[in-house]
């Protein structure tokens, strides 16, 4: 594993750690390829990072349709938990998955930041 992926498995577990009920989160490009996921076994991270892909780029695409502006996140919430995207700056995606006591509110709170600390992994220089 990469330094980078290992940091970025490092902010997605500390995420996990200040929010009550996020149980998976899978970091992708915007066009649905994996950069890294920690995720319990059953769920297949790399369809689950094409699926957010597609979420995001339809959320985008209302958005501008319907002139709402500059998309923050794309919750879903079912009948046993949440699946949430949000951007990781433009080229990046971050998907979080809850269960159905996921803190929606503490996670609005603490995933900009997070996303913004990933960006910034996402977009150094390798050296």
């Amino acid at each position: 594993m990469s330094s980078e992926n290992g940091e970025l498995l490092a902010e997605m577990r500390a995420l996990r750690d200040r929010v009550a009920g996020v149980t998976d989160l899978a970091v992708a490009a915007v066009d649905g390829l994996l950069v890294a996921a920690d995720t319990e076994e059953g769920i297949d991270s790399e369809s689950l990072a094409a699926l957010a892909a597609a979420a995001l780029g339809l959320a985008r695409r209302a958005g501008q349709s319907t002139g709402k502006g500059l998309l923050h996140r794309t919750v879903a919430q079912f009948s046993h938990g949440y699946v949430v995207v949000q951007p990781i700056g433009r080229m990046g995606l971050m998907t979080v998955l809850g269960d159905s006591g996921m803190d929606i509110a503490r996670l609005h709170t603490e995933s900009q930041a997070a996303a913004d600390r990933m960006d910034r992994l996402l977009t150094a220089p390798r050296s």
